[in-house]
């Protein structure tokens, strides 16, 4: 461990004193009380949630840990490193490394190795070490190998260093994948992540031929399942794992009876899955290790097997008991993230406009991602409307924070811009009107500090002419289809005070040519902590001008990936292109059911030859297509929407599912094609393409050129 001694010689611990009490402190209880805002980790209740999750896997696991945070070393470690400190605990909690273990610290082979691997990044796995560990009285010589792995926050940023120690040497190999697997699982935010990473760490670590990872939901198991040889690329990964159901009563499943009993079991040679295999794949499976995960809130188990005998020796099972413990801490602090996450997000969707207008010249679509805590719901808005006299109403705007009191705020401002704007729609009478309830809310709320910034445009069809007014908001980029090479600018809007504060907005005018779009954004898509803002600014404008048509999903696509670099921030894009000419569209609903992806090709091949599209776009749009809504009808289990719009210069096909991960019957999943090449297609066939999530679901689609006669 950290402050274990050299890796080539033998150092000894101090042993334990004499009146130790009869029940001392767990390390959890220490960690509890400590006074960390004295330290360089902060207030606990302030700590980055990366750190946080590494401490709780820490505390957690049953083999000993340490981390050494910051550029002291402050360590916080569990109960199994305590008991070979000795008499350095507990007074080593929450103290730098050098200042606990003197000059040990500084012998070559001991603070230099944890000091590289925090400076390289890179981690590192030390040779078996003798050590001296005071147990029940005296002191005894034991052999532990130690691995060493990087703590990341949020940010990617190394902020400490992890080390794993197991007392046995047949686990050197393994160890460090081990303290990688704790530093990985310490990310993983949904049960999704935690299956990515699981069976990844399975299949690459104990070089098995079968893996399955299962939770419990509801009267049934989800499992999902990897296999020697099978094909897993960049597309695959990037998709929600392909989960199949089995019942909670299923007799002769080694998975259910770990998951129900919460006890292991090892086969070394037999026919474990005989009664259930469901494929040759299973039937080949002779030794099988089934590990229960179980906590308070989740039920699961985690099977590992081999297509020849194999012996499960007790320092590899001890491997699999500690494996087993961390991956269902990070199951169920991934459940609670989901029951919270889902919470939040149909809060904010629910509040935001599930269609917008269709307009016969004017396209116009919009965007919303959650920042880095995708847990809280946020207050970045979007709307569009139309107004009684035929033009449009659009406006962005961003209230101040991140919780359940920010998207009520949001909620109630956009209620009342469109009451305003129905009423009166100037943009100086909407902001005025917006400005008092604000002000409003802040008093009854006796919090000065509502902050919201909005931009309000009124748009009439007949001209494009769009009337602008900003309080507070970054200006709108308007992008110029030109005639040869299109450009983008920032739209130059009179600035005003953010709502609340009383101030007095002035307007703008600017016109949308045939071909031109007009992209209105909240401050998440170009601020970021490291740069100036007009870097931010520059970048989104360089993307726009550069994207390869003016179609508004496109560019709202572009737009949150335009400034390199990660945001804490939400992001909300709205883009308006007037078109060239009319388009033309059409939808088909699609059953959940084999035949549904044979039906869109015969659908979709009819209306673009009626459409006259060239035949090598349709052929690769039908392929991309087929692909797309294999993958909703798997992942949803719920009819799926295809829709297709053609306009003069471009195709743009999206498919939209409306269900959730994990309900596709396993007859669905096996008589549907492979999801595996899907993307890759994508990315290979189309020109641009995106995802977006919906009120009730996801949204995927791609743009095709259509190529001058």
């Amino acid at each position: 461990m950290v402050g274990m001694g050299s890796h080539s010689g033998m150092t000894t611990l101090p042993a334990q004193g004499a009146g130790v009490p009869a029940r001392a402190p767990s390390c959890a209880e220490l960690v509890a009380a400590h006074p960390w805002q004295v330290t360089p980790l902060g207030p606990r209740e302030s700590w980055d949630q990366a750190v946080r999750s590494t401490v709780d896997v820490v505390l957690a696991s049953p083999v000993p840990m340490a981390m050494a945070y910051g550029e002291t070393f402050v360590l916080v470690y569990n109960d199994a490193y305590a008991d070979i400190i000795g008499t350095k605990h507990p007074a080593a909690m929450g103290c730098p490394a050098a200042d606990v273990f003197g000059e040990a610290w500084h012998a070559p082979g001991f603070g230099d190795i944890v000091a590289d691997v925090f400076r390289t990044g890179q981690s590192f796995l030390e040779a078996e070490t003798q050590v001296s560990v005071p147990r029940a009285g005296h002191v005894e010589q034991a052999s532990f190998t130690r691995g060493h792995s990087v703590v990341r926050d949020e940010h990617g940023t190394v902020v400490g260093v992890l080390t794993v120690a197991a007392e046995t040497t047949h686990v050197t190999r393994r160890l460090q994948s081990l303290g990688e697997l704790t530093a990985r699982l310490a990310s993983a935010l949904t049960i999704d992540d935690v299956a990515r990473v699981v069976l990844s760490y399975a299949m690459t670590s104990f070089d098995v031929d079968h893996c399955v990872f299962s939770v419990d939901d509801g009267a049934e198991f989800r499992y999902v399942r990897r296999i020697r040889g099978e094909m897993i690329d960049e597309a695959d990964e990037r998709l929600p794992p392909l989960w199949k159901r089995i019942p909670a009563e299923q007799p002769g499943s080694p998975m259910v009876t770990a998951a129900q009993s919460g006890r292991p079991s090892f086969v070394s040679d037999g026919s474990p899955l005989a009664e259930i295999a469901t494929d040759r794949h299973e039937r080949r499976i002779k030794a099988l290790a089934a590990m229960p995960l179980r906590t308070a809130s989740v039920h699961g188990a985690l099977t590992m097997g081999y297509r020849t005998p194999h012996s499960w020796l007790p320092a590899e099972r001890a491997l699999l008991y500690a494996a087993a413990e961390l991956v269902a801490q990070a199951t169920e602090r991934a459940r609670r993230f989901e029951a919270q996450h889902g919470t939040a997000q149909l809060l904010q969707r629910s509040m935001l406009p599930e269609h917008l207008p269709e307009l016969d010249r004017f396209r116009i679509a919009a965007r919303y991602d959650v920042g880095v805590d995708g847990n809280a719901a946020g207050g970045d808005f979007y709307d569009a409307f139309e107004l009684a006299d035929g033009r449009l109403a659009m406006v962005l705007g961003d209230v101040a924070g991140h919780d359940v009191r920010a998207a009520a705020v949001m909620g109630q401002v956009r209620a009342a811009l469109r009451a305003l704007a129905l009423t009166d729609s100037a943009p100086g009478t909407v902001l005025a009107g917006l400005d008092r309830l604000v002000g409003s809310l802040g008093a009854e709320s006796r919090n000065e500090e509502i902050f919201v910034t909005v931009v309000y445009g009124v748009l009439d069809p007949a001209d494009g002419t769009i009337t602008l007014a900003s309080a507070g908001h970054p200006p709108p980029v308007l992008r110029r289809a030109g005639h040869g090479s299109a450009s983008a600018e920032l739209v130059t809007v009179p600035p005003g005070a953010p709502l609340g504060l009383g101030g007095r907005w002035r307007t703008a005018t600017v016109q949308l040519e045939p071909g031109d779009t007009i992209l209105m954004y909240s401050d998440g898509v170009v601020e970021r902590r490291d740069r100036p803002l007009s870097d931010g600014l520059d970048a989104l404008v360089t993307a726009t001008a550069a994207a390869a048509s003016g179609d508004p999903r496109n560019l709202c696509s572009l737009a949150t990936a335009a400034v390199s670099g990660r945001t804490d921030d939400d992001v909300a894009v709205l883009a308006v292109e007037r078109a060239v000419a009319l388009s033309r569209s059409a939808t088909m609903l699609v059953p959940a059911e084999p035949t549904g992806p044979s039906r869109v090709r015969q659908w979709m091949t009819t209306r673009l030859r009626d459409w006259a599209v060239p035949e090598p776009v349709i052929g690769a749009a039908i392929l991309c297509t087929s692909e797309l809504t294999t993958n909703a009808l798997l992942h949803a289990g719920t009819p799926a929407q295809v829709h297709i719009d053609l306009s003069a210069e471009r195709l743009l096909v999206s498919v939209a599912d409306t269900g959730t991960r994990g309900s596709v019957t396993r007859a669905r999943t096996d008589a549907l094609s492979s999801r595996g090449r899907g993307l890759g297609l994508i990315e290979e066939l189309s020109d641009t393409w995106g995802t977006d999530p919906t009120v009730r679901g996801s949204t995927v689609w791609f743009e095709m050129l259509i190529p001058a006669p």
